[in-house]
């Protein structure tokens, strides 16, 4: 069949036994085109937009968050499997699409499992419960006899399977949302460590991942900006093209609308080339401060002021112990090994979009609105890309792909360069919190007050915003994670009087583009809170654990703190000022920290064990031991998965990562100029699962912030001196070292 020439509906997909390809992969499905069809109907109220059941008693799930390598295409079949008493070898996820997915949102804030779970679960507990309806009706035996093995129910001798339980492909089951859902002690499938369904590919080379996606007659294109953004709503105007310049390069055409500029050709080779070669003269306008007056920017800006959190009266807090200080973290880069890509085929009457956005139904919109399309005639696929950790650049190129093939009427694929990742990222936004805290002289918190200057993230995409010249904006999201976190800062200790202030520093005002990066602001706020907490320990002349156990008294955080004192051997060790001889010296820290706690979400603890060279001031990080309590960890393997990618990530964040700008654009545009963690240099890390009853959470963002933090308290128990900045590079250490 050729997808690209052929119309069908939702339910065509349906009709029949092995009508639907089970188990296909996207790579697969990136092979294929489908055409401009206008999307089915997706009610979120008729159980068959959620689950469509399948004659060979086979089930596909339209699941709406897309696998970005976190595992959820497997886990949320976990949860299917479970409620419809199937093997979990029975099902399989279609293709995240909008013409047939369910809109569940943005996959962001570990919310696939957390609060996309939920929907799936209940439309999985009413089909069962229709189901075994019919079942009653088809074999006459009562409700209560029947038992449901690998999605065949039994009774009075007799058995009949799901597929032939259900009727037609125009039949709909309604979701009440009253079908009562499995008791967890009675899981059998929810907590085994299953194996997932993409690791093999991956791990053999053999997956197909957005790069490697085609569509018949494609064209290849690059993006032709300057090296490196400028400030948010400054952006680059072009002078002149001098298309001479690569006219050695016969096939290669140049496209330009407004001041995004571009380079097409049948070879890709050409292509980049072409883009390299081509002269254009631009405007660049000084709108930074340039990276050293990038924190004396943030503390000097007119603010938008929020108080976030004022429990108690800190004027009465009686301190014996007062730890103050002021912290700097840095804007930092998504950098995915794979830079961003996108395919894109637009006719006058639709367009289809191949992508690795994380929300292709806002994409979708923002595609239409580019083209002048109506919503319906445009249709984005989801193909997975390379890591992904918020917000990056794929949005980005799939917008460039759709506004390239409109202008040359072929169908376009666009990968970004790297000095395009690197320089035109949506990086997460820098901080400078101020922070003081006091304790009695029994050691128990008595005050606490964080001030944060930040600005908030961006929402236009380059390209959008290049070809158009539309005003930019930052996008409000009212309190969040643009806002101290009040769970992350001082929010798992006992501490009666709390001030928490938010200064929203305007974003257009010579600062670049800003937008989610993994746990979002909360390794800023965990970094300068935790160390603190270190301090005042140490004033107390207590133990850095024992501390914090004092001023805990939710039973989770406890549970957290002593899973990883537990696992890492935790002893208290005599408390001094001044780290002891030696050139290489040993250092251990521990932190706690979250993302979003909201609703009960997962929290995050960890030990941290490292050596500094002092001669060199080098940092090396050789174990960590994170612990994470996400309530009831469907598959441990894949939540152990998380904790150890989320230590490595952030130990390349707290030891090397920081964007570098001039007064007119960003310099850090490779991986020497902004480097990360090498796979040499990852530590060991051990991952725990604190065991818990509440249901699923998230657990992709809530490590980030306690390990950072483990590890600065770590330098601190090594040299004696607390940095005030990240990332803690040599020259930093150095420099403490010598004040």
């Amino acid at each position: 069949m050729n997808f690209h020439q052929t119309q069908f509906a939702r339910r065509d997909l349906l009709k029949g036994a092995g009508a639907l390809v089970i188990g296909f992969n996207s790579g697969l499905f990136a092979a294929a085109t489908v055409a401009h069809a206008a999307p089915a109907v997706r009610d979120p109220k008729v159980v068959n937009s959620w689950i469509a059941m399948n004659k060979d008693n086979t089930a596909t799930i339209y699941f709406g968050k897309v696998e970005l390598g976190q595992g959820n295409s497997t886990t949320i079949l976990q949860l299917v499997a479970e409620e419809l008493d199937m093997d979990i070898a029975q099902l399989s996820v279609a293709p995240v699409d909008t013409a047939h997915s369910m809109n569940q949102g943005a996959t962001v804030s570990s919310s696939s499992i957390f609060q996309a779970g939920p929907q799936i679960r209940s439309a999985a507990a009413e089909l069962r419960q229709e189901l075994l309806r019919r079942a009653v009706l088809k074999l006459n035996v009562a409700a209560d006899q029947l038992t449901v093995a690998n999605g065949n129910v039994a009774g009075g001798g007799k058995t009949i399977s799901y597929g032939a339980l259900i009727g037609d492909e125009n039949e709909q089951i309604p979701l009440t949302g009253k079908a009562a859902v499995k008791d967890p002690a009675k899981y059998t499938i929810v907590g085994k460590r299953l194996k997932r369904r993409d690791i093999e590919a991956k791990v053999k080379g053999s997956y197909a991942y957005m790069q490697h996606a085609t569509m018949p007659g494609m064209l290849h294109a690059r993006v032709v900006r300057p090296r490196g953004q400028g400030g948010y709503g400054h952006g680059p105007k072009i002078i002149a093209v001098d298309a001479s310049s690569i006219k050695d390069l016969r096939d290669v055409r140049i496209v330009q609308q407004g001041d995004f500029l571009a380079v097409v050709a049948p070879r890709q080779w050409d292509a980049v080339r072409a883009a390299d070669k081509l002269k254009v003269e631009w405007e660049l306008p000084e709108s930074l401060p340039g990276t050293a007056k990038l924190h004396d920017k943030l503390r000097g800006s007119t603010t938008n002021d929020t108080t976030m959190l004022n429990e108690g009266n800190l004027a009465q807090a009686a301190a014996a112990h007062v730890a103050s200080g002021t912290f700097h973290g840095p804007y930092q880069a998504h950098a995915p090994f794979g830079p961003s890509c996108a395919l894109a085929d637009v006719k006058a009457d639709g367009a289809i979009v191949q992508c690795s956005s994380q929300d292709v139904f806002a994409l979708r919109d923002s595609v239409a609105g580019l083209l002048e399309l109506q919503k319906d005639r445009v249709q984005v696929q989801y193909i997975e890309g390379a890591g992904c950790f918020g917000h990056s650049c794929y949005d980005d190129a799939a917008l460039a792909a759709a506004l390239i093939s409109k202008l040359v009427a072929k169908p376009v694929r666009v990968q970004f360069m790297r000095w395009d990742e690197h320089g035109w990222d949506n990086y997460g936004p820098p901080h400078v919190g101020e922070v003081r805290i006091g304790a009695d002289r029994d050691g128990r918190l008595v005050s606490y007050e964080y001030h944060g200057w930040h600005h908030g993230w961006m929402i236009e995409e380059t390209s959008d915003h290049l070809a158009t010249g539309k005003p930019v904006h930052e996008l409000d999201k009212g309190p969040g994670s643009l806002f101290v976190n009040k769970f992350d800062a001082g929010g798992m200790y006992d501490i009666p009087n709390r001030l928490l202030v938010n200064h929203a520093v305007p974003g257009l005002q010579g600062y670049l583009k800003g937008a989610n990066l993994r746990s979002p602001m909360d390794m800023h706020y965990s970094f300068a809170s935790e160390q603190l907490i270190d301090r005042l320990a140490r004033m107390s002349n207590l133990d850095p654990i024992e501390f914090r156990r004092r001023n805990i008294k939710a039973e989770r955080w406890l549970g957290v703190l002593n899973a990883v004192a537990k696992a890492s051997d935790w002893q208290p060790a005599p408390l001094s000022t001044s780290p002891t001889g030696g050139t290489v010296v040993r250092g251990r820290g521990v932190a706690l920290g979250t993302h979003k706690a909201t609703l009960g979400g997962a929290l995050g603890g960890a030990v941290a064990e490292i050596e500094v060279d002092r001669s060199t001031g080098t940092i090396i990080v050789k174990h960590i031991y994170a612990a994470l309590d996400c309530g009831i960890a469907i598959n441990p393997d894949v939540v152990e998965s998380q904790i150890v990618g989320m230590s490595v990530q952030a130990t390349s964040r707290m030891l090397k990562e920081a964007v570098t700008f001039s007064k007119t654009n960003v310099t850090s545009l490779d991986w020497k100029s902004y480097p990360t963690l090498r796979f040499g240099q990852h530590p060991d890390v051990t991952a725990i699962i604190v065991t818990s009853k509440d249901p699923p959470l998230g657990a992709g963002e809530e490590v980030v912030p306690a390990v950072g933090a483990a590890i600065a308290n770590a330098v601190y128990d090594a040299i004696g001196i607390q940095l005030t900045e990240y990332p803690m590079t040599p020259e930093r250490v150095l420099a403490a070292l010598k004040s």
